[in-house]
């Protein structure tokens, strides 16, 4: 379900169920796999990237989510609040990270990918694309200020109100992606970067405090005052 290797000082953690569809059995594997990631030191980045040529994770399990009983995806009502806290787990990790997105990327997936550090994507195929308006659900907020955090204004409104599906040039250019490659270069080039950055990774204290001052509780860029005010006035912000 969840593979974790190492290559120097990178961590390549690699989806491999199919369609990575999201449920509370796929949830835990990744945390397990994070943890592993977290209980190591020095120098260290992660790479996310997915087995299959098709799809980096085709969003949350619907079939699983429709029926009842017994399932592999595991406790229905634990998902909601463990997904959304592995999302602030990711998009916190106190090393880089770096997305390789080698295939189709919606709703859930697309969430995952948002939360690494950087994102690479596939260039000839595949789209990332949030479709919950498509399928008759409500983005949560939560989520609505991961995609305001991450995507440019007008690449904002697209994906969450008009559900544009994004290939990856168009995603390069709308600043979704920070590169593209074909897919038999995109996850050596996706190391190639996370090591590149690894170096950041030896001190996660700052690492890790600077990603909570950007999107944790009273993020510096969500504050009530302008950087001016802020600047004028340093002793009232630590």
């Amino acid at each position: 379900m969840i593979d974790l290797t190492r290559e120097g000082n990178v961590f390549v953690l690699t989806m491999n169920d199919g369609e990575n569809r999201w449920n509370t059995t796929f949830v835990r594997a990744f945390a397990a796999a994070l943890d592993e990631v977290e209980a190591s030191s020095g120098p260290a980045a992660l790479v996310t990237t997915a087995a299959s040529e098709k799809f980096f994770s085709n969003g949350l399990d619907l079939e699983w989510r429709s029926t009842t009983g017994e399932h592999r995806g595991g406790d229905r009502d634990a998902f909601g609040a463990e997904f959304m806290s592995l999302m602030g787990r990711i998009i916190t990790l106190p090393i880089p990270t770096v997305c390789a997105i080698n295939g189709h990327a919606f709703g859930a997936g697309f969430m995952t990918a948002l939360c690494h550090d950087v994102r690479f994507m596939r260039e000839d195929r595949g789209f990332i694309c949030a479709n919950e308006v498509e399928i008759g659900m409500v983005i949560p907020d939560p989520e609505l200020a991961l995609f305001r955090h991450k995507l440019p204004m007008n690449a904002f409104f697209e994906t969450v109100q008009l559900a544009r599906r994004w290939a990856g040039p168009d995603a390069l250019k709308a600043g979704i992606v920070q590169r593209t490659a074909d897919l038999d270069n995109l996850l050596s080039s996706a190391i190639t970067h996370a090591q590149e950055l690894s170096r950041l990774g030896a001190n996660r204290k700052v690492y890790g405090t600077m990603k909570e001052r950007l999107y944790g509780e009273n993020a510096a860029i969500n504050g009530t005052h302008g950087p001016a005010y802020m600047l004028r006035n340093p002793a009232q912000f630590h």
